[in-house]
């Protein structure tokens, strides 16, 4: 029997056109607040000798000397938010996709149902687990029921056929849990670099403060040692939470990915079990 090439759904394109304006949308945003929190929190006035931003901060104000690490500073601060922003959003989408009760739970429920025969009542489970998991299992199941009211066909190809169903449903479904992943996989390398454009810009004035005649600018040295590790500890911490937050999804997408494994295998060793 000849399977129709699948087509993505007019609500997944949807959903994915969605996902880009998000993605889009959301690094704008980010970089626009990181500028607004480095001009106006710390940039306040009040961060700095006699209510001046031209003047050296207080004494022990890290606001003030962040503000004065230089204007990587508020680039390095709207990629940490990006960070967040999209390890948030894919918790969400990932969330979602596992449905509403326990995965693996969920999984062995299946598998004793199909042990049993009771394919109606595991596709019952699916409409109530819901997420991407069960959407996988559950045009397994379909197909399991579509050739078995089919005898006349080979059993070989029908299991074929039912394993051909979910890769081709999984794949469908597994690159919404995976899209933006690649912008926090991108942001691990850019933090540390940004961090690293800000270093050495800041050793820069530093070097340019003892470059001048006579004694050396001791203000603008510390200043320029001040903004080099100012913006190379904040490059860091942005990377560091961005390979964090990237191996975590990763590995709950991973789990998903063996879930739909472990159950379609099982619905077709149970089909090529049952008809021998």
């Amino acid at each position: 029997m000849a399977n129709a090439p699948k087509t993505t759904s007019p609500a997944k394109q949807e959903s994915g056109n969605s996902g880009n304006l998000f993605a889009s949308l959301s690094i704008v945003i980010c970089f626009i607040i990181g500028y607004l929190i480095w001009k106006y929190v710390m940039g306040n006035p009040s961060n700095f000798i006699d209510n001046n931003p031209e003047n050296q901060p207080l004494p022990g104000n890290y606001g003030g000397m962040v503000y004065h690490a230089g204007v990587v500073v508020p680039i390095l601060i709207g990629l940490f938010l990006m960070v967040w922003v999209f390890a948030i959003e894919r918790f969400i989408v990932i969330g979602k996709a596992s449905g509403t009760g326990n995965v693996g739970n969920f999984v062995r429920k299946v598998q004793s149902l199909l042990k049993t025969g009771s394919i109606d009542t595991a596709i019952a489970e699916c409409d109530k687990q819901k997420g991407s998991v069960a959407n996988v299992i559950k045009a397994g199941l379909l197909k399991y029921k579509d050739v078995e009211a089919n005898p006349g066909l080979d059993a070989e190809k029908s299991a074929l056929a039912i394993q051909k169903e979910i890769e081709e449903t999984t794949a469908l479904e597994m690159p919404m849990l995976e899209k933006n992943l690649n912008v926090l996989a991108t942001l691990v390398s850019i933090g540390t670099l940004t961090g690293l454009l800000g270093t050495v810009t800041g050793m820069i004035k530093a070097f340019s403060a003892l470059a001048t005649g006579g004694a050396p600018d001791s203000a603008k040295l510390a200043n320029g040692i001040s903004e080099a590790l100012i913006n190379t500890a904040t490059g860091i911490a942005t990377s560091t939470f961005a390979i964090v937050m990237y191996n975590i999804l990763t590995a709950k997408i991973d789990k998903l990915t063996y879930s739909i494994d472990e159950a379609g295998f099982s619905i077709v060793q149970t089909y090529a079990a049952n008809h021998k």
